[in-house]
């Protein structure tokens, strides 16, 4: 299983951005898929969680200004970021296949590669 971050980039505090996550695998089965960021400084964050069935879980820094969504289809997951605060700024990674609590990086199978997110005030 392969993942491709993408879609970061500079914008303005109050911007909005999609970040995509592309998923190749090598059979019929789909992934559920987290989000992460991470700051310089900082350790990795859990952001958000998508399952299969398109469940849905937020962490309570980006409730109700980011959405995530899949498209089974295309194999792809989305993360819509509105109101971006300079706080968002970091290095946001997808990861698929957790295993044990999906809110810990360490439970994760596969990670894409991280894709910058830089918001200026």
């Amino acid at each position: 299983v392969q993942l491709q971050a993408s879609g970061g980039g500079l914008v303005q505090a109050g911007d909005s951005l999609t970040l995509s996550c592309e998923v190749s695998r090598f059979s019929s089965v789909s992934y559920a898929i987290g989000w992460f960021r991470q700051a310089p400084g900082k350790e990795r964050e859990w952001i958000s969680y998508i399952k299969t069935d398109g469940s849905r879980l937020y962490s309570n820094s980006v409730k109700g200004r980011f959405t995530v969504s899949r498209d089974n289809g295309k194999n792809t997951v989305y993360l819509q970021m509105t109101s971006l605060k300079p706080e968002d700024a970091a290095v946001y990674y997808c990861a698929a296949d957790p295993r044990g609590s999906v809110y810990k990086a360490s439970a994760y199978n596969y990670w894409g590669q991280g894709t910058l997110v830089t918001v200026s005030s």
